[in-house]
């Protein structure tokens, strides 16, 4: 393909991104993997290029685009070099007039910005979600060690313990080291959270948003296979993939537990009042991982946010109720808003008095109000609030 048809295809693409974006449906990459599926005479080349420009103006634009040809446009301004590509040919998008208007630039929708700003989120930092994230690996010590693992290429060794770090692009999924079980894609925040969790063997440890079990595994490795961990969830789905998983690094896990949304307790009510540990992985607006779902942030309005806001609280009682006197839940948010991180444990203890909070005493991260706030700009990792909740 020529470079023109290339930028023409990238904008058929952003037409159908935006369109789901308004309207809840499939994320960017599955749209591209649909595209490409559907474009067989497109080669790895044309592939890696269009993808490169379908991304680079979704993060050049801060609110919804009206159109994927003025998120081209305004991309353009970036770029200048690729105004000529709008060239009119056969296969080609149409010259630009002079005076077209384009897409708005900036982080996010303003509303979402003005909750950044109050949120102390600044510019440098808000820019650098939308920057593009390296691969991180945890080295599975159920299996090897960081010292110890070989593989392909070398990796940077991170502050957490497992954490190896390669470059973006990095296709660590067709390693025989990751097809075995010795590694797995994590990233360095998200191991961090795990590291919070303290978890050690012998205990009881109740994931209670374990999704697809990245965060499953990590403490399975912490507990060296003892003791009683439990992974819950909704998602159908994405649970019933941690069983593969699972198998693949030799974790063992005491149960899965598909959860009934407002019904959790009634399917957990085996473990009330019994876990050491429980860690919740909240859903939240995600923003902590715009670095690689760039697109997300259209998708968010203050409805929705509210929503998980109320569900995130009501998680943070179910989870207390699954603690036994003296046992710790830790509370996690892949995003950078207080009313999702820091108010939401001022609000909980202050419904629950024989409730403390304790900082996770983690190698990276700022203090924000009673937990730590990690940073892309700061700390190299997806965004994340993570919370210690003590009882009595």
């Amino acid at each position: 393909m020529r470079d023109a048809a290339r930028l023409a295809s990238a904008i058929e693409i952003l037409d159908t991104v935006i369109s789901a974006a308004r309207s809840g449906g499939a994320p960017a990459d599955r749209i591209l993997a649909d595209w490409f599926r559907s474009h067989r005479f497109a080669g790895s080349k044309d592939k890696h290029a269009i993808r490169e420009l379908v991304y680079d103006a979704i993060r050049a634009c801060g609110p919804v685009p009206p159109t994927g040809r003025a998120a081209m446009v305004r991309l353009s301004k970036l770029r200048p070099e690729l105004r000529d590509l709008f060239d009119g040919s056969q296969y080609g998008a149409a010259p630009i007039d002079d005076g077209e208007q384009s897409a708005d630039g900036g982080i996010a929708p303003h509303w979402l910005e003005q909750r950044l700003a109050a949120s102390d989120v600044g510019t440098e930092a808000a820019s650098a979600l939308l920057g593009r994230a390296p691969l991180d690996l945890r080295v599975n010590a159920l299996k090897s060690s960081r010292e110890g693992i070989s593989l392909p290429e070398s990796g940077e060794k991170l502050a957490a313990p497992h954490a190896l770090r390669f470059p973006t692009g990095t296709r660590a999924d067709r390693w025989k080291a990751y097809e075995q079980g010795f590694v797995e894609i994590q990233d360095h925040g998200s191991q961090l959270a795990c590291l919070a969790t303290e978890a050690r063997p012998g205990e009881c440890v109740i994931d209670l948003c374990a999704g697809a079990g990245g965060k499953t595994l990590a403490l399975a490795a912490a507990m060296d296979n003892r003791g009683t961990l439990v992974a819950a969830d909704t998602d159908r789905g994405r649970l019933s993939r941690l069983g593969p998983r699972a198998e693949r690094a030799g974790a063992r896990i005491a149960d899965t537990v598909l959860l009934d949304p407002g019904k959790e307790m009634q399917a957990l009510s085996t473990w009330k009042g019994a876990a050491d540990r429980v860690i919740i992985d909240a859903p939240c607006s995600g923003m902590g991982t715009w670095r690689r779902n760039p697109e997300a942030r259209w998708r968010l309005g203050e409805r929705e946010l509210e929503r998980l806001a109320a569900l995130q609280q009501r998680l943070l009682g179910v989870a207390a109720d699954l603690v036994k006197p003296g046992g710790v839940m830790t509370y996690v948010t892949c995003s950078l808003l207080d009313e999702e991180g820091a108010v939401q444990i001022d609000r909980f203890l202050a419904g629950h008095p024989d409730w403390t909070a304790r900082r996770p005493d983690l190698p990276l991260g700022q203090p924000r109000g009673k937990g730590v706030r990690l940073t892309p700009s700061r700390d190299g990792t997806d965004g994340f609030f993570i919370a210690c909740l003590c009882r009595a």
